[in-house]
């Protein structure tokens, strides 16, 4: 296996025991990028000799944590002091912050390698960004951490930051055939993020395997890691397939009903789970909280560079405006229900299996990045995701699976990913 394959965690053991170079991993990487960016274009800035120099300062150096010498790719809607932070949109281009971000300070202080910063869509919304899928460049990566999806999924990085405000890690993942975490809301500091949620924002992680995963989920929040192979057993494990199962295709329907098979047959309980009473307005109403936060999130730039932001966002914008504060405080309502019904209806569950993307990932003639339809609901209730790559589409493009667990049950959830990885193949 070749150095930029390797996973995260994998990796950083070869640099422990110095069988590996940080240099020779991160030079592996830019030769990939190289390789293939001209076809997948996921990076928004590269700088080689910025990359290198933090590399070779590291090998040289004394082991600085758990992600020593592992480089990293930075969602383009985080800040970065190093590299220019534009966030897909002409009105800031050039923009160049004085302080990183809370979180790519952490991974820096565990050893990590600002690779590069990754694309976004505009302002991490819904307009396509220029990014394709790895597996079939007619095809979107999904977003709006589409950079940061299809670096991962073509082994262009180890891992990747990204951010969810409805399903822009989990659907992204399943797209270009990377594992991914969304973790339970607040989890990784949110300081030196261009908000535009502020009570769904999420940063999220993309790597390789659900190892790399925990991991980097330590450096960024502090949890404990949990013995990965004390998961096992007879896990319970509810089937969600959602009021929206519908939506999903045929070929995402069999892929759950078959990944639900061998959990079974790997000893797993499975039992089908349904949502609590109300939860379909979290389906069909996620854009009552989001349109209103978004459009005062970006109110400067909505009032002074109109002309600046996209022909597809302004409208969201525009529809933001018009939500009026007790539709909003009367949702935010309902989603706190939800919650608390949620939680309590998963004391007795270890995770939840359920779609992780209605399919595969969509051509890019339809101008979509894809519909959130099966994440939108897990953000606003604020737990934990994971999305493992599991099947193909009709059309031979990745499909995942995906996991949700209990409030704050971050590790657990990877341990449980963990045991339903090899479970699953």
């Amino acid at each position: 296996m070749k150095p930029h394959q390797l996973g995260a965690a994998e990796a950083a053991r070869r640099i422990e025991r110095g069988e590996l170079t940080s240099e020779a991993l991160v030079s592996a990487c830019l030769e990939r990028i190289a390789a293939r960016e001209d076809e997948v274009r996921a990076w928004a800035f590269l700088d080689r000799d910025y990359a290198l120099a933090q590399a070779r300062a590291l090998d040289r150096g004394p082991r600085r944590g758990v992600l020593h010498g592992i480089p990293f790719g930075i969602k383009d809607a985080i800040d970065t002091a190093g590299l220019p932070t534009e966030y897909n949109s002409p009105i800031y281009r050039g923009h160049r912050p004085k302080a990183d971000a809370a979180c790519v300070a952490a991974l820096q202080a565990a050893g990590a390698v600002i690779l590069g910063k990754t694309v976004t869509t505009e302002f991490a919304n819904n307009h396509p960004s220029q990014t394709r899928n790895p597996h079939d460049a007619a095809h979107s990566p999904g977003g709006s951490s589409s950079g940061s999806a299809a670096a991962v999924g073509d082994s262009m990085v180890p891992a990747a930051l990204g951010t969810q405000t409805g399903g822009s890690v989990i659907r992204p993942a399943a797209y270009c055939g990377s594992a991914a975490l969304k973790p339970s809301f607040g989890s990784i500091n949110r300081a030196g993020l261009k908000m535009v949620a502020e009570s769904l924002d999420t940063i999220g992680i993309f790597a390789r395997e659900v190892e790399d995963l925990v991991l980097a989920l330590h450096a960024l929040s502090g949890r404990v890691v949990p013995d990965l192979s004390s998961f096992g057993g007879k896990p319970r494990v509810g089937l969600c397939r959602t009021p929206r199962w519908a939506l999903a295709d045929s070929a995402t329907q069999a892929n759950l009903e078959s990944a639900a098979s061998r959990l079974a047959g790997a000893g797993a309980q499975v039992k089908p789970f349904d949502l609590p009473h109300g939860s379909d307005e979290l389906f069909d109403r996620h854009k009552v909280i989001m349109g209103f936060e978004t459009a005062r999130a970006l109110a400067w730039e909505y009032a002074t560079h109109p002309d600046q932001i996209s022909a597809s966002l302004k409208p969201r914008l525009d529809e933001g405006w018009q939500v009026k504060r007790p539709a909003y405080d009367a949702m935010r309502n309902v989603a706190e229900r939800c919650r608390r019904g949620l939680a309590q209806d998963l004391r007795d569950i270890d995770f939840l299996l359920t779609p992780s993307a209605p399919g595969e990932a969509p051509p890019l003639a339809d101008g979509t990045t894809g519909d959130p339809v099966f994440n939108r609901a897990w953000t606003l209730f604020g737990v934990p995701c994971v999305t493992l790559p599991c099947g193909r589409g009709a059309k031979g493009l990745p499909l995942g699976v995906q996991l949700v667990g209990a409030f704050d049950g971050d590790m657990a959830l990877l341990g449980w990913a963990s045991w339903a990885k090899k479970a699953l193949s």
